[in-house]
């Protein structure tokens, strides 16, 4: 898998934002299937920081209706990416 596969997309919510501004962690949605090496290497790769330590959560896919119809979202995986001290990322909030 290459950087643009394993990085989905960065997850901003109120929570992200604080620990961006006091912790310097960086909340990223990841591939399933990529372990903490493989998303170190993307994350320094794409946005060309230092990255001192990535912890990862597998979150289990909601049950969603249409009508009649059941079925479930799929299962992803959240990444906190932890950066060395100096460092930061630029990431654009869509509204």
């Amino acid at each position: 898998m290459n950087s643009y596969q394993i990085v989905k997309h960065p997850i901003i919510t109120e929570k992200s934002t604080y620990q961006k501004e006091k912790g310097n962690k960086y909340l990223f949605a990841v591939d399933k299937s990529a372990n903490k090496q493989e998303i170190k290497k993307a994350i320094e790769e794409l946005f060309k920081v230092k990255v001192e330590k990535v912890n990862t959560a597998i979150f289990p896919g909601k049950k969603r209706r249409f009508g009649v119809h059941e079925g479930y979202k799929p299962d992803w995986k959240k990444s906190v990416v932890t950066l060395k001290k100096g460092q930061s990322i630029e990431l654009e909030e869509k509204r």
